[in-house]
């Protein structure tokens, strides 16, 4: 006989369980009529159990102690929403050796140690649901998984990271500078007090370790993936990339491409008429580029309680209605079916580049700096002289045809030991078509 009464039990009761217990509970009767099924809340466990979340609970659904929630033969299936690697990690492993289903927002923990929780899980015969590990209310997992499972993907690119595309987008209108966008950010609750892992693009390469696992049937894979974040950005370089007809969005990129995967996170200028470069403010989007769809654009918030909590539900009716119809492992995980795949370093990329060079106002200097991107057969597409800046340099940008990651290395180090060279040269990737 089917199950019908599925019971739940959540670990973690901040702001994501919160959002989660409260689209279970408004929503349950619309829940009810879609799937047949009774899906409650047994259980919830918090180190704090006296804070108000807003929300009503039955009295000894909220307890202090994880493992009791573990171990309560009611709960089918164990909801993760505490964060951090440990103690994460041992609690979702001992609800799958308890035999429960996981579902899980943790994208750290799922790009670090992903690969032991899969495996465990697969082993034990349960499913993992990580819907709201990436993008928040933007169903991108479902996609990668079964939406496009008939198409070899050939790019995904994501703007999955709303707390720098929140900054980016305050430089780009108010020409302000990155540390007066990032204290408005933290001001208004977007930016942690520590925002290390949004604006040095930890946390995006967390979410790209996943998407790529997913697109490319690769093993979580997180130590190899490129990451630079925004904080050497100015607000000058955004307004001469809009010059040059670009945005500047801190992007994660995985494509395929001669027989190797690229993984890579940085500041990336965009052209002004793609979809992706009118992603303003905390939003996300997510584009995916298969062989038989062709491209597509996901969009929406991508945190929050409500929308996050949003794709935390959407995995557990999901595992429930699996459990209902005995179909449990329907649809796999993350399965490495590509292990052995190739992946590109960053230095063998090709891409076009935008240089920002701070050059002494001397004749002479640019036809130096030309000679040498020459050399290393990186070709000038376009040039840009700005006034004299502080120390009498002069910010000299330059943007190239396609060249490889290699050899702007080279010149680079080259040109910065110039003595008419004050500062290091910032250089960003360029997407698009050549002009």
């Amino acid at each position: 006989m089917a199950k019908k009464n599925i019971g739940i039990g959540i670990i973690g009761f901040g702001t994501v369980g919160t959002g989660t217990f409260k689209a279970l509970s408004e929503n349950a009767e619309t829940i009810k009529q879609r799937t047949g099924l009774d899906i409650s809340v047994k259980k919830i466990a918090d180190l704090d159990t006296t804070r108000n979340r807003g929300v009503a609970l039955a009295d000894g659904v909220l307890i202090n102690d994880a493992k009791a929630l573990l171990n309560d033969p009611d709960i089918d299936i164990v909801v993760e929403l505490m964060g951090g690697i440990h103690p994460a990690k041992e609690f979702i492993l001992e609800a799958i050796k308890n035999g429960k289903h996981v579902v899980t927002a943790n994208k750290a923990l799922l790009a670090t140690e992903g690969n032991d929780i899969f495996s465990a899980a697969a082993k034990k015969g349960v499913e993992i649901g990580f819907e709201a590990s990436v993008a928040g209310g933007i169903p991108i997992i479902k996609v990668l998984r079964e939406g496009l499972v008939g198409n070899n993907i050939l790019a995904v690119y994501g703007i999955i990271n709303g707390t720098s595309n929140y900054i980016l987008t305050k430089m780009t209108y108010e020409k302000v500078e990155f540390a007066d966008a990032l204290k408005e950010a933290q001001t208004l609750g977007y930016a942690e007090a520590d925002p290390t892992f949004d604006v040095e693009g930890i946390d995006t390469a967390h979410k790209l370790t996943i998407l790529s696992s997913l697109a490319y049937g690769i093993e979580l894979s997180y130590e190899n993936v490129y990451k630079e974040g925004i904080t050497r950005l100015t607000a000058q370089d955004i307004e001469l990339a809009s010059e040059l007809g670009y945005k500047v969005k801190l992007l994660a990129i995985a494509k395929a491409a001669d027989g190797a995967i690229e993984m890579r996170v940085h500041p990336t200028m965009i052209p002004h008429e793609h979809l992706i470069s009118k992603v303003d403010g905390a939003f996300n989007a997510v584009f995916v580029e298969g062989d038989a769809v062709g491209s597509t654009l996901y969009y929406g918030r991508g945190a929050g309680d409500m929308p996050t909590g949003s794709a935390v539900v959407a995995d557990i009716v999901d595992i429930s209605r699996n459990i209902a119809a005995g179909s449990v492992g329907r649809v796999p995980g993350i399965f490495a079916a590509n292990a052995k795949a190739k992946l590109k370093s960053i230095e063998d990329i090709e891409s076009m580049y935008y240089f920002r060079f701070s050059a002494f106002d001397e004749p002479g200097v640019l036809s130096r700096i030309s000679g040498i991107l020459g050399s290393r057969d990186i070709s000038i597409a376009s040039v840009i002289q700005k006034g004299r800046s502080k120390g009498g340099s002069v910010p000299l940008v330059v943007l190239t045809h396609r060249a490889k990651e290699s050899d702007v290395l080279s010149a680079v180090k080259e040109i910065d030991a110039l003595p008419i060279v004050a500062d290091k040269t910032l250089f960003v990737r360029v997407e698009g078509s050549e002009s």
